[in-house]
Parts: structure tokens; sequence; C-alpha cells
């Protein structure tokens, strides 16, 4: 995902935040300290209701931070390679790469985070009690019931049976468990994602439509990126399906056409004119340092081409996905999505032997739909 950040890591697991994490840092702390704090516990200096609005955001993405973490803590101990957890928007995202081996691995890795935020919620709430029974009240007892019924809120929310939520990996777990079918239980929870995604949708435009309030539009908005996610989970699970046996040595553009940093863009423009590809690996001294597409130089004022080296516009060699020719395409497929460039260099004993894009994928997409729609018909005749 891009515009993120690092921020440093958690449990062994690198932790990244994406800049809309300002966003809904911002609409908690000022919603809270300017409207419904001083509504509902007036008296208070404009002081204490900034600092407890700016404390309630920060628990509250500590809470989301703890619920993603926890997913990636049990991943690991049940084999799962975990990638980074990123915040954004809405909520968090734990990178695995892989998949669960059982529908159990599933359903601990699902449920965990719910089970955590539920925790988090039913803590805060206790607490809140104890000082009420204490004697406390007003704002800081307000301040912790808000972040009691918040995280509970998240917990129940999650266990929606519906793809992306964590709800729906319990439903295909549970699918999976029943069926034995791993591929018809992730279809089913996606589907099943992309119904709750519309009606979120639907509920958003009405109660905005009858009561003209903006903050309904915040409903249709989240339904918008479960049906979206939901749909992206559809089209994950198809072409898992039709290039299972597919390498990376099948798809990839071979031998690769290297170029010096040092070139301009302009110089590299011009080569472009006489060769057939869009991506060039760069060198510095015969290593490699990066990567340079079209996209990155027609993202460049034309005006800067004389004087630009192609290494201050290229994709650093960190941020680009390297496979070997023999990993699966499935598994290549979720780290080109998480790229910038949605491109992979590949390296066999340390020597660049090729380069797979959009296209190549795209084109082994075809074929092995088309190869499969064909094992169909012969088997029909």
């Amino acid at each position: 995902m891009g515009g993120t950040f690092r921020v440093g890591r958690v449990a062994g697991v690198e932790v990244r935040v994406h800049w809309s994490v300002l966003v809904i840092f911002v609409l908690i702390a000022t919603g809270l300290s300017v409207g419904s704090f001083p509504q509902a516990y007036p008296g208070y200096s404009g002081a204490a209701y900034a600092l407890a609005g700016l404390v309630a955001a920060v628990a509250f993405l500590g809470g989301l931070l703890a619920h993603e973490v926890s997913h990636a803590v049990v991943a690991r101990r049940n084999g799962i390679e975990v990638e980074d957890i990123t915040l954004w928007l809405f909520g968090g995202v734990a990178q695995l790469h892989g998949d669960p081996r059982d529908p159990g691995a599933e359903l601990r890795v699902a449920g965990v985070g719910p089970l955590v935020s539920l925790l988090l919620g039913l803590g805060t709430g206790a607490i809140a009690v104890g000082l009420a029974a204490a004697g406390v009240s007003g704002l800081p007892i307000g301040t912790l019931a808000w972040l009691s019924g918040i995280n509970v809120l998240l917990a129940v929310f999650n266990v929606i049976p519906a793809a992306p939520l964590d709800g729906g990996r319990l439903l295909r777990a549970a699918l999976w468990k029943w069926k034995g079918d791993r591929r018809w239980a992730s279809l089913v929870a996606a589907r099943a994602g992309r119904v709750l995604g519309f009606v979120l949708i639907a509920l958003g435009l009405a109660q905005f439509l009858v009561t003209g309030l903006v903050g309904a539009l915040w409903l249709a908005l989240i339904g918008w990126f479960v049906a979206g996610a939901a749909t992206l989970e559809e089209q994950r699970t198809t072409i898992d399906d039709v290039l299972s046996a597919v390498r990376v040595r099948d798809v990839m553009s071979p031998e690769p056409e290297t170029v010096p940093s040092t070139l301009t863009v302009a110089e590299l423009v011009e080569l472009m004119a006489t060769r057939r590809h869009s991506t060039f690996p760069l060198v510095d001294g015969g290593w490699l340092v990066g990567l340079v597409t079209l996209g990155r130089i027609k993202g460049l004022p034309t005006s800067r081409w004389d004087t630009t080296r192609l290494r201050e516009i290229a994709c650093p060699l960190s941020d680009v996905p390297v496979a070997s020719p023999d990993d699966p395409v499935p598994a290549l497929v979720e780290r080109l999505n998480r790229s910038a460039d949605g491109r992979a260099l590949v390296m066999d004993g340390g020597r660049l032997v090729g380069v797979v894009s959009p296209s190549d994928l795209a084109r082994a997409i075809e074929h092995a739909s088309l190869r499969s729609q064909a094992a169909g018909y012969g088997g029909r005749r």
C-alpha cells in the first residue's frame, strides 16, 4: 500500500502507518473534544476536553494495533510468514505471506483479532465501573466508556461473516471444514462481503437522504471499501485457481535489458524508441540498484528529462519484489499488488534472468483460463 511510513516494530513485526490514519485521528479527537464530550459532560475546560479527545484517539489506534498484532503473532505460530502491519483509514491490515494450512489455523488467526478487541472493550469497561464505584465521575468515566464501547463495536463488526472482515475468515474456515474445499469457501466468503458492502452503501445513502447528515456517508464509504476488498478477494481466488500450477519462469519476460543508473531520462526515452520494453532494471558498477518504468518517466515534466538521472526517479531495489524462477505465480501476484510499480525482478543464483510485469500476468491469466476452458470442453465431448 502506497503512502505509508515505518514507525517501528512490535512483537518482531514491522509496523507501518498510512497517511489516512491522520484523518481518522483528527476526526476522532476533534469530534469527541468539540462535540460529544462537551455535550455529555458539561462544565470542564476546553483543555480538559482536548486532552480527553486526544487520549481517546491515541488509545483507539493502540487498540487497532493490538488487534492486528494479535493476528500477526498467531499467524507466525501457525507457520505463516508476516511481512508487516499497516494501519490506515479503516483500521489495519496484517500482510501475511501464504495461507493457513488447515481450517483450524484459519480459525485461530482470524478469531484472535476480534477476541482481543472484545477483551480490550470489556477491560476498559471494567475499569470505568471500578472508578465509578470509587466515586470518580464525569469526563474520565466518559472517556473510558467511549473506549469500551468502540472496542466492543469493533469486535462485533469484525465478526460479521463476510470477507474481508475477520468474520469472513471465520466463515471460510467453517465452510472449508464442512466441505473440504478451500476455494469454494473463499468464494462464498468474498461474495458475502460484496453483499454486505452493497447493504452498507445503501443504508448510508438512505440515512443521508433522510437525515441530511454528512456523517451518514461514512457508512456508505465503509461499504464501498468492503465491497471493493471483497471483489479483490474473489478475483484473487480465481487467479490462484487458474495459476496454481504456473511458475514464474513461465510468465516472465526473460533476459531483461539493464541500463546504467547515470543515464538521463532523455537518453532512456531515446533508447526506448528502439526497444519493446517499458521496464528497465538499473545497474551501478555492475550491481542492481533499482527499476525504472514508463510510468515513472511520464510522471516527470519533460523540461527535466535532460537534467534528471535515472537513479533520481527509480524505484529503489528494496521496494521491488524479487522472485525465483520456480516460485508459484499466485504468491508473486500477492506481493506485486503491494508494490508501487507492480513489477518484480526474477533472480536465479544471484543473476537477473527476468522481469514480471502486469502485462505478463494478464497474458498468463488469459492463457491459463483458455487452457481451463479447453480442458472443460474436452471433458464434455
